[in-house]
């Protein structure tokens, strides 16, 4: 079952995606750990990648797709066993480009679990985030950029996937349980079809 969270940034994707794949025992994909891994090691990718994340940009499609056909490459039982994919895509080109990666490794997208959360909750999420963590892209000025691109180039994918019948729509607010376990109903059907 590959599985793909979406949803804006600071909506809960990490932390629920950890639970989807302690649960259903799933590899997991983030494209951006893997990016600020590239980031802090700098690597050619980091430095790139670092030129439009610090801006809160969405990095090129070309260059996610490129980091994810590698990490495929390097884990080929990553399409047999199942992925939860956090972060990617992010717009409908790499959604597309997703569908024919995996195509070569005879899957597919499964489910996508959409988390819609308020937007005043997203912003307070980030900036508590920010402290915590210390993520330089965790202030004010780049979260407002961060939510603009997502409503421009992100969203869009929620009216793709829903055409395509593998779209859910799960309440972002409220407890982590409860968050999760809406999230296993969905995900229990799909797995059992």
């Amino acid at each position: 079952m590959n599985i793909v969270i979406f949803g804006a940034p600071g909506s809960g994707k990490g932390t629920q995606s950890e639970r989807i794949i302690e649960r259903y025992g799933l590899h997991h994909i983030s494209t951006g750990e893997v990016l600020r891994d590239h980031i802090a090691r700098g690597t050619h990718l980091g430095q790139v990648a670092n030129t439009f994340i610090s801006q809160g940009m969405l990095i090129p499609d070309e260059l996610m797709l490129d980091v994810l056909a590698d990490i495929f490459r390097q884990n080929p039982e990553y399409a047999k066993e199942g992925v939860i994919f956090d972060g990617f895509p992010r717009t409908i080109a790499q959604a597309e480009a997703l569908s024919k990666l995996l195509a070569a490794y005879n899957t597919d997208v499964h489910a996508v679990v959409g988390l819609d959360v308020d937007e005043d909750e997203l912003v307070r999420r980030m900036l508590e985030r920010g402290k915590s963590s210390g993520r330089s892209d965790d202030n004010i000025d780049t979260i407002k950029k961060r939510l603009d691109v997502y409503h421009r180039q992100t969203s869009p994918l929620r009216d793709y996937y829903n055409k395509k019948g593998n779209f859910h729509a799960i309440n972002g607010n409220g407890t982590l349980d409860r968050i999760f376990n809406d999230i296993a109903v969905v995900l229990d059907e799909q797995k059992n079809k």
